[in-house]
């Protein structure tokens, strides 16, 4: 080995060669790597300075492989695509390495075009030999049972989704009927009498959000029937948008199941030329509400809080059951218009 601590050229530096460094066992180096706090800590340092200076790192694999598998976590997206997601599983992310964690990330389904996803068994069985300590599920994933099948042991926290009934996972997701409430609340407070909904379609979140809105109408005594049947998708908000406004009696007012589905209900009310007099909301806050073309209000559902106590869950084993984030609501000037 060269004085300046490098290995032979393009060989991996390996645990003999921090050990020999160091002037330690091999054992105590792997040891360091795994339980740190069982290491004096002088030894500790020169383990890790040696390892600094050789560009060593342990091999996760290995260690997950052999049952060494306390510091990796499966992350289980159900779309890596959608910005909602995202940030809960950036969130989830940070607070595992500050846990001491690897969080490592994969898509749940296979994009086969279809409004019907499928589950990616491949890479769940792939995640699933790897051992992870747990696994956090972000977002719809189709049959979970099969997740929790491939995945054993581990424990699992599912974010930003309802489940239904899975045995021993907690859940963490924002509160939709509050946030549904609340943008309810600001439409009736700025005049409106005649609220639509385009929702209800692409499974659990847009059922409870559907039945959020009716109950929320109904609070305030308004018409509840005023809802046209919509996923999450743009093109499903302007057909249900074009559904709405071609009533007899239209909405002054649509929310939308999500940021994305309002974006075509705004392109229908500009279509039908009401711009300016039919307000829009969405839900979730994402990116693209706060695009000055779109500007458009929206309920804020915390996604990085989701993801941070999905996280601190999984780290502390707690199982509180379903934990429900409070959502605010980011007004902006689509919903601010002249009284319907």
């Amino acid at each position: 080995m060269a004085d300046d601590g490098s290995t032979t050229a393009g060989r991996r530096a390996t645990m003999r060669d921090v050990a020999d460094r160091a002037a330690v066992s091999k054992s105590l180096v792997s040891l360091a790597f795994s339980s740190p706090g069982s290491v004096s800590p002088e030894r500790l340092a020169r383990i890790l300075d040696a390892a600094d200076v050789l560009g060593f790192r342990p091999n996760r694999v290995a260690r997950s492989l052999n049952g060494a598998r306390d510091d990796f976590v499966g992350i289980l997206v159900a779309d890596s695509r959608n910005p909602v997601l995202a940030e809960v599983v950036d969130a989830a992310r940070v607070s595992l390495a500050s846990g001491g964690r690897l969080g490592l990330m994969t898509s749940a389904v296979l994009p086969n075009g279809s409004s019907r996803p499928r589950l990616d068994l491949d890479a769940v069985a792939m995640l699933g030999d790897l051992q992870p300590s747990g696994l956090i599920v972000v977002g719809s994933v189709p049959t979970m049972d099969r997740v929790v099948q491939v995945m054993g042991a581990a424990r699992i926290v599912i974010a930003s989704a309802r489940p239904g009934r899975l045995a021993g996972a907690a859940t963490v997701r924002g509160d939709d009927e509050v946030g549904i409430r609340l943008v309810v609340d600001h439409l009736v407070d700025i005049g409106h009498r005649r609220i639509g909904h385009v929702g209800g379609a692409g499974g659990r979140v847009a059922t409870g959000r559907v039945e959020a809105f009716r109950a929320a109408v109904h609070e305030h005594g308004l018409d509840g029937g005023l809802v046209a049947e919509s996923d999450f998708s743009e093109a499903a908000g302007y057909r249900a948008a074009l559904e709405l406004l071609g009533r007899d009696e239209p909405p002054t007012a649509i929310t939308a199941v999500n940021d994305l589905a309002a974006i075509g209900v705004t392109a229908a009310v500009r279509q039908r030329g009401l711009t300016g007099s039919v307000a829009v909301t969405g839900y979730d806050n994402t990116y693209l509400a706060a695009l000055g073309a779109v500007d458009l209000t929206s309920v804020d559902p915390d996604n990085a809080a989701i993801g941070r106590r999905a996280a601190e869950l999984l780290l502390s084993e707690e199982n509180p059951g379903e934990v429900l984030i409070a959502p605010t609501l980011r007004v902006r000037s689509s919903s601010v218009l002249r009284r319907g």
